[in-house]
């Protein structure tokens, strides 16, 4: 039985999109017959990465054979990566990765940045050793990417470093939106080839974070305006940046 997505890949603009499709997805790490949940992870995964851009189409004939699946579990991804915000489906023309635009990055850092700084409020009221030590392991691992250039890394240990307080402070309704937020964060990020932030800028002030963490020498309120302003920060110099490039500004390096 054809797919409700096939009718769109008559044409010979479809057939080639399709086949870059499977070229760019063809070394992601998968087993065959994978359910839909591991789907959505591993495009999700490619989408963050930059693997899968804004305005792929998503074949859904060449991921059926691709992942070994049928339509149900796919179409169960799709759905996912929907809700997420990751993926968009159009009626009778197929799912597409979501473009990024302004207004998304103008409506996710202010509201992370509340959400975030109450997290660590929370977080700061019951932190225990463990904590610490996987936010210092993370730390330190910022400061390596830091001193090798490693622009990717080090976003992606910064990430680990927010989600360890975010989940030490126990409340699963921040943990879940705070998921979101921040996924998409990275995602814009990684999308403006890395967006070149002032990495040992940000290094200090995720020290300072941490050093208020562990000698509780602050009150929570303290430490939740430091998270807060750091996200409010990053996010007048990313729109610096967006102008900038919309103004014809150099293009950043990629890693």
């Amino acid at each position: 039985m054809p797919s409700l997505f096939t009718g769109y890949m008559s044409n010979e603009n479809s057939v080639m999109e399709s086949k870059n499709l499977t070229g760019k997805i063809k070394d992601l790490n998968f087993s065959p017959h994978v359910l839909g949940e591991q789907v959505s992870r591993i495009l999700a995964e490619a989408i963050l990465e930059g693997v899968l851009t804004g305005g792929d189409q998503l074949v859904e004939v060449d991921l059926q054979k691709q992942f070994g699946i049928s339509r149900s579990p796919l179409r169960e991804a799709f759905r996912d990566l929907e809700k997420k915000g990751l993926v968009v489906i159009i009626p009778r023309k197929g799912a597409f990765v979501k473009r990024i635009n302004r207004k998304d990055i103008e409506e996710n850092f202010p509201v992370r940045a509340l959400l975030e700084g109450l997290a660590a409020q929370e977080a700061y009221q019951k932190i225990t050793g463990k904590v610490l030590d996987e936010m210092l392991q993370s730390l330190d691992k910022m400061a390596m990417a830091v001193k090798e250039k490693d622009t990717k890394a080090y976003w992606k240990n910064h990430l680990e470093f927010h989600d360890v307080f975010i989940n030490a402070s126990g409340n699963d309704i921040l943990v879940k939106i705070l998921k979101t937020l921040r996924m998409h964060s990275l995602w814009y990020r990684f999308s403006y080839q890395y967006y070149q932030e002032d990495l040992p800028g940000s290094l200090a002030v995720h020290q300072r974070i941490f050093n208020h963490f562990r000698d509780q020498d602050v009150d929570k309120q303290t430490i939740g305006n430091l998270v807060q302003n750091h996200i409010q920060e990053a996010h007048q110099k990313f729109l610096a940046y967006l102008d900038e490039q919309e103004n014809g500004g150099p293009s950043p390096p990629r890693n």
